[in-house]
């Protein structure tokens, strides 16, 4: 297990290599990346980062360790293909399970442009707590620093697919540009826009 904390300056760790240091300070990750397999991660390189999808896990009370180990089980399991790049748990901690330079089986026919992250739920409501939407606003913003990209590039699974992804998000729209306007404030408020 790695963990990166933030405004580190040494070389990136596996799967963050290419992303330089920028103004806003590299989230705390545990990196703890999948096997190589069809089924989670199947290091397809990931030609150009287009945008960032947030997703939400589905799967009430879980944290972001048993969903990563869910991931990593397919491989055996062999019962869908399903991965993110980043899963963000009930606390805020933050583990990476797929290098930014591969797709990850989240997003349908954006996997190949872009960087998904699944976020942890406590309730069927599907909103997020606090410490994992204040993870999820830090993590965005750094990677549509990081990417070249705009806030209008992050998206919902939703929009991608229609599917209810992520649940509290698709349920009320508000609460989604709240988010992105959150996004945006914390851009902002480290001079990257």
């Amino acid at each position: 297990m790695r963990i990166v904390h933030s405004r580190s300056r040494t070389k990136a760790p596996p799967g963050l290599a290419g992303i330089s240091e920028g103004k806003i300070p590299r989230p705390k990750l545990d990196v703890r990346l999948l096997t190589v397999n069809e089924y989670s991660r199947p290091g397809t390189a990931l030609e150009k980062v287009r945008g960032v999808v947030i997703h939400y896990t589905a799967n009430p009370g879980t944290s972001a360790a048993a969903n990563r180990n869910y991931f990593e089980g397919l491989k055996d399991s062999h019962t869908a293909k399903a991965s993110s790049h980043f899963i963000i748990g009930l606390r805020g901690e933050i583990i990476q399970c797929i290098p930014s330079s591969e797709i990850s089986y989240a997003s349908n026919e954006r996997n190949g442009d872009t960087v998904s992250i699944e976020c942890c739920i406590r309730e069927e409501s599907g909103k997020f707590e606090k410490a994992t939407y204040d993870s999820a606003v830090h993590l965005t913003a750094w990677l549509v620093e990081h990417f070249g990209l705009e806030t209008e590039d992050v998206i919902r699974h939703y929009d991608v697919t229609g599917k209810a992804c992520p649940k509290y998000f698709v349920d009320f729209p508000s609460a989604w540009e709240q988010f992105l306007a959150d996004v945006q404030a914390y851009l902002v408020s480290y001079g990257v826009f």
